[in-house]
Parts: structure tokens; sequence; C-alpha cells
């Protein structure tokens, strides 16, 4: 599956473990939030963990949790 998005990714190259903090802790996601607010491509990055169904880890700044609700209005919207 090729994402040349992720080539120009601000967490390339990053630790990965700050961006699968414990889901229940939000706190802990904020690293990963603060590189996630600084990228250029972090639209395509959201896209694809919605449209791939991530279930782990912080994609295009939202959680996991973050990322069902986005989910759930896109539906109700739809």
């Amino acid at each position: 599956m090729n994402q040349p998005w992720r080539a120009k990714a601000a967490c390339k190259g990053l630790d990965a473990a700050i961006f699968f903090p414990d889901p229940d802790i939000d706190e802990d996601a904020l690293p990963a939030k603060a590189v996630c607010a600084e990228c250029v491509v972090r639209e395509a990055c959201l896209e694809y963990a919605l449209t791939y169904r991530e279930k782990d880890g912080i994609w295009g700044a939202c959680t996991e949790r973050e990322r069902r609700r986005i989910i759930r209005q896109r539906r109700r919207s739809a």
C-alpha cells in the first residue's frame, strides 16, 4: 500500500512509542498530538486511520476514541 504522504510526516524518524500512549490516560497523548499539530500531512494521516480503522495509536492528532467519534458523526450526517 503506497502512502506518499508518510515521507513528509513530522513523526518520521521519531520514537514510535510516543504515538502509542496508554489509552486510558488522556495526558499521555499530548506529546504525540504536539508533533501532529505541526505536521503538514496531518489530515492525510487521519483519513488513512479512519479509512483503515486503525485501532491503536495517535493518527492525525486523534486518539482511537476520537477517531471512533468522528466515524459516528460522519455516519449520522451521511
